[in-house]
Order: C-alpha cells, then sequence, then structure tokens
C-alpha cells in the first residue's frame, strides 16, 4: 500500500488541539473499510492523531490497527492489514484495461464468496448445514479464526489497554439484540471483543465474550456517531466521522445498480438519521439553557433546575464528514471485493479526500467554531 509522504504538521494539528478530544469515528463496510485506512494516513500527514477512535465491524478493526499501535507505526500497521486482505488477487490492472474492471472485480468477489479472504475468513467444510444444530459451525458460511490471528499479529492489545488512546468498539448483545460497546476506558480489550464487532450473519459466527454472544454492530447501527455524543457530551470534541456508504447517489439503470444503491441507503441512512438527532438535540440544549437564563435567581440553585442546567451545556464539536464517494467499478459486492487494485483505489481516494479537507474552507471554518455544534461535510 502507498505511503503517505512526510509533510510538516499543518492546521490540522492545531485544530486538534483546540478541542478537549479529538475523535476518529468508523463505520462498518468490509473492504470499503480500506477508505478509512487512506483517510487516517492522509490526517496522520498532516500530525493530527485521535485520542478517542470509535468504529463498528471493519471500523472496528481499523480502530483497533490505530489504537494498537505507537503512532509511527499505525500507518504501516494500516497498510500491511489492508495487503494481507488483497493479496489473494494482488494483480493491478494498467490503465488500458479499465474496460474490464468490473469483471475483474467481479471475479475477485467470486474469489471471496468460494474461497475466502487469507488472514480474514475460510469457508467452513462440512458447510454449515451439515453441522449440529446449536454448534458455533452450524451458525455461519465461514471460519474467522483467521483474523483472530491477523489481530494478534498487528494489534499489541497491551499498548490498547495502557488507554494511551481510548477504544470504543460497537457490537449487538445476540440475545437482547441490544447494542453494547466495548471501551477500554472500562474493560480489559482482546481480539474477541474486536472480532464480536466484526461478527456479520450470516457470514461470520457470533462471538462469545465473558459468556455472551455478540453479533456485528452494524446490525443495530452502522456508525458509533451516537455512542460518541452521549458519551462525553459536555466536553468539546473535534469528531472526524469517515463513512464508507454514500446516501446520496444516481438513480439506478439495471438491478446490480439497484441493488448497490438499497445497500448505499441501508447503511447510509442510519448515520444521516444519527447527525440529523444530533442537530435536534443540540436544538433543545440550547433551548432548555435559555429558559433556564429566564428563571428568577431564587430558582437557579432548585436541585432541578441545577440538573437541567448540567445537561444544557456542552463543549464545542466541530463534526467533519469523510464520505466515500469513489467508484471502484465494484457494483454491489463492493463489499466483499478485496482485489489489490480496488484496495489501492480506495486508499488513495481516503489519503486524497483528508489531503483535500486539510486544505479547504471548510477545515478553517471548523476551526473557527467557538460554541455550539456545527457539522461540516468534507467531501462534496
Amino acid at each position: 500500500m502507498a505511503q503517505p509522504k512526510k509533510a510538516t504538521p499543518s492546521d490540522a494539528a492545531a485544530l486538534g488541539g483546540k478541542f478537549d478530544h479529538t475523535i476518529l469515528v468508523l463505520q462498518g463496510g468490509g473492504a470499503l473499510g480500506a477508505y478509512q485506512a487512506g483517510i487516517f494516513a492522509g490526517l496522520a500527514d498532516c500530525g493530527l492523531m485521535p485520542d478517542w477512535v470509535a468504529g463498528v465491524s471493519i471500523g472496528a478493526i481499523n480502530a483497533a490497527l490505530i489504537a494498537g499501535n505507537a503512532p509511527e507505526r499505525r500507518v504501516e500497521r494500516l497498510s500491511e492489514f489492508w495487503d494481507r486482505m488483497s493479496a489473494h488477487a494482488p494483480f493491478v490492472p494498467p490503465a488500458y484495461l479499465d474496460p474490464w474492471r468490473p469483471m475483474l472485480n467481479a471475479f475477485s468477489a467470486a474469489s471471496a464468496v468460494t474461497f475466502g479472504v487469507p488472514g480474514f475468513f475460510t469457508p467452513r467444510v462440512p458447510p454449515p448445514f451439515l453441522a449440529p444444530d446449536g454448534s458455533i459451525e452450524a451458525l455461519s458460511f465461514y471460519d474467522t479464526r483467521p483474523l483472530k490471528a491477523t489481530l494478534e499479529k498487528l494489534v499489541d492489545f497491551d499498548v490498547i489497554n495502557r488507554k494511551d488512546v481510548r477504544l470504543s468498539l460497537g457490537s449487538v448483545n445476540l440475545r437482547s439484540g441490544n447494542s453494547v460497546y466495548f471501551d477500554n476506558a472500562q474493560m480489559q480489550i482482546g481480539p474477541e471483543h474486536v472480532m464480536a464487532s466484526g461478527a456479520l450473519p450470516p457470514g461470520f459466527p457470533p462471538v462469545e465474550v465473558d459468556g455472551e454472544l455478540y453479533w456485528d454492530g452494524g446490525i443495530v447501527s452502522n456508525s458509533p456517531l451516537w455512542y460518541i455524543v452521549d458519551e462525553n457530551f459536555r466536553l468539546g470534541a473535534l469528531v472526524l466521522q469517515v463513512d464508507v456508504f454514500s446516501g446520496a447517489g444516481e438513480v439506478p439503470q439495471n438491478l446490480r445498480q439497484v441493488q448497490e444503491r438499497v445497500k448505499d441507503i441501508q447503511y447510509a441512512s442510519k448515520t444521516r438519521f444519527n447527525t440529523t438527532r444530533v442537530r435536534e438535540i443540540e436544538s433543545l440544549r440550547g433551548a432548555l439553557r435559555r429558559v433556564i437564563d429566564k428563571l428568577p435567581k431564587a430558582l437557579q440553585s432548585d436541585p432541578d433546575v441545577e440538573r437541567l442546567t448540567a445537561i444544557s451545556t456542552r463543549g464545542t464539536v466541530a463534526l467533519l464528514h469523510f464520505i466515500n464517494r469513489h467508484n471502484t467499478q465494484s457494483s454491489d459486492f463492493k463489499d466483499y471485493e478485496f482485489s489489490r487494485a480496488t484496495v489501492t483505489d480506495l486508499w488513495n481516494g481516503g489519503l486524497e479526500d483528508a489531503r483535500s479537507a486539510v486544505a479547504s474552507p471548510k477545515w478553517k471554518e471548523a476551526l473557527a467554531l467557538t460554541s455550539g455544534i456545527g457539522i461540516y461535510d468534507m467531501t462534496s
């Protein structure tokens, strides 16, 4: 994977230092997670490092690679991971073969479905239909034990549990159906927590953590934004949200494009809901603050008023939204198409989007934010 060139830290570092936290929020999306890695590489090139990373599914894996390595090794480890993920299809076609790219990508996706992805998952033999009911083998088409070995190789869990960087991984309890976050601020994190966040059924099996079974957090919400907003609402934060599915798109012209649009909307809609809800709640919080200010001084010390005062005040939040709008010509199978050519395109797309964002007027506008919450689309 291409390594970013060294650069003098720019306004990106200054922007991160202005807030109480710099938070990287990573959505689920399988192979599209290479775009997130490119975004991180571009921001790291500018000197910006998060002190809190939250992820779901492939976002949880990227998050663990970031939080589980020293700052100077994070891009290197991300690059190594994505090189491994794309090693089964290493051919990068020259430009004159672009007309054949959709077909080559289809072959790559078919290979992943049939043979798995080395270092990630392998097909079950025998298949789950022949396994005894109730066994873990009966619950998925693929075995994800190779991912555990990859995580143990590339992620230093001692570094994660040293808590230099906060790490939050979204999952869902299989029995209760409730969203659950594994957070190194509250517990020791191991490979099983990362794998649980990415255990998307029926492809992947549930993962047991402390006697309970967990599935991919994207089943409930594909973005950890809401968890971030709820956790520390009083603190100011620079939130860098990286989405790999775009809700906006062209009208489909055939059934394959219909399937792609459905997938994009399905996984992007919750993100749009989250940002809309953030705006609404912050508006209500401001209204509550103004009402409290109108109360007589004699009521300001009332316990109920003090409680309302506490929740009506929050720090400044700049939410910088990066959305993958790059067409890899992988259609509706783009989230499980792991060819080297596609992974490289996604990484480089994220890298360039991050660099362009840092140089844009929107970045300076976010830097100038002094109160409330500002939401900026950095890739429109």
